[in-house]
């Protein structure tokens, strides 16, 4: 007796696939070397103490710390002498001395004295542990790991610098609103291309969890657009007049290698978000994201996690069946894998910001390809990033591109 045959089985699927050129982030990889242009977060500032600190950054593993001079420093971890670990090392006022043979090391991996060699070591001065260099800024230690002589000046925020005098700058390694690990098992590019995506607002934080991120994110936009900026990329989701809202033009702003900036409740008088992430990569798959936001002082300390809008719970006091009840960023993000498969992909016109995204890294990894910079880098960077009225596309100087421009070049 013939029956139907079905169709769409997920029989012989064929083994998933990455973009490797987009995700890996190790030495010698594009997109590694297009990340270590660029200064990258290390840890917050007050992590940075006398007792050293194992921090893992672009798959590479490191050494923390801050002499009694108050300077931070980035150390390669196996001593340059018998290669033991400096984690062990003990911090004094000139640098780091290894536990084993009690080599010295400054903040820039100079070898200061080696008590066990005659006169402190007279050839001390040829030794030096490999090291990176650090600068502070907002709350947090930012190292440079790539090529020295392209190392840019760690740029500025305007946002962050002309504060009003009841706010203050404060760093957090949690996200401020949606909850989750402060560190994430996944793929940095799944947090990151997550801002180019403002359509699911409206689906994870309304339509399936609820109004998360406040009422008016659980409903749909009227219409967004995307627009490459010099710097990156920018989204602007805008809502006609509502009776009890006037017209208003969300933006949200990618300045790559990625930093994201999202405009959230509290902002300047002018519209402009207060708020700036950075999307660490740790290595392959896992991500921490560092925000720099300018509060009132009150707020010093916020916790995402204390917020109720989880089902009435904070986010890590949630069960499975609470996660699944309630997903927010984290679950969306990490669910797909610790590395998504782009080779199942199904992008569609709604995912345009993403094509957007990708469309600019590819370029920006093509530039150095060729010897070129990856990019543009300020020492002063002005933030686009905000909600404003019904003349918001009129604030920025760039341009709008084309939708089909968008798909028929990514």
């Amino acid at each position: 007796m013939a029956h139907e045959i079905d169709e769409g089985t997920a029989y012989g699927l064929p083994e998933g696939g990455y973009e490797r050129d987009l995700v890996e982030v190790g030495r010698g990889t594009p997109g590694g070397e297009w990340l270590r242009r660029y200064w990258q977060p290390v840890a917050l500032s007050s992590e940075a103490t006398d007792l050293p600190k194992e921090v893992r950054i672009l798959g590479e593993d490191l050494i923390l710390f801050r002499d009694g001079h108050g300077r931070p420093g980035l150390l390669y971890p196996r001593c340059c002498h018998r290669g033991t670990t400096l984690l062990y090392g003990r911090v004094e006022k000139e640098g780091i001395r290894c536990c084993y043979h009690g080599w010295l090391f400054d903040t820039e991996g100079r070898c200061l004295d080696q008590p066990c060699e005659p006169n402190g070591g007279q050839k001390r001065h040829l030794h030096r542990q490999p090291w990176f260099r650090v600068e502070e800024r907002y709350g947090i230690v930012f190292a440079y790991l790539g090529p020295p002589e392209h190392r840019p000046p760690l740029p500025r925020y305007d946002v962050l610098e002309d504060t009003a005098p009841d706010r203050v700058v404060h760093a957090t390694t949690r996200t401020l609103q949606t909850g989750g690990p402060e560190v994430m098992d996944c793929n940095w590019v799944q947090t990151y291309e997550n801002v180019a995506d403002p359509l699911h607002a409206w689906i994870t934080h309304g339509m399936i969890s609820g109004p998360q991120l406040g009422e008016r994110l659980a409903e749909p936009p009227d219409d967004v657009t995307y627009e490459p900026t010099e710097l990156g990329m920018r989204s602007l989701v805008h809502r006609n007049a509502r009776p009890d809202e006037p017209e208003n033009t969300a933006v949200l702003e990618l300045i790559l290698p990625n930093v994201s900036i999202v405009p959230l409740e509290i902002h300047r008088e002018d519209g402009r978000a207060t708020a700036l992430a950075w999307h660490l990569p740790i290595d392959d798959t896992h991500t921490k994201i560092f925000t720099v936001a300018v509060i009132p002082p009150v707020h010093r300390g916020f916790d995402s996690t204390k917020l109720p809008v989880f089902g009435g719970k904070p986010w890590h006091e949630l069960d499975l069946e609470g996660h699944q009840r309630f997903p927010g960023d984290y679950e969306a993000q990490a669910g797909q894998g610790r590395i998504t498969f782009h080779s199942e992909e199904r992008l569609v016109s709604s995912d345009r910001g993403v094509l957007l995204f990708r469309k600019q890294v590819r370029r920006a990894h093509a530039a150095m390809a060729q010897g070129k910079p990856p990019g543009p880098q300020r020492e002063m960077v002005v933030v686009q990033a905000g909600r404003y009225g019904e003349n918001a596309t009129a604030w920025s100087p760039f341009g709008s591109l084309k939708q089909e421009q968008i798909d028929s070049d990514a």
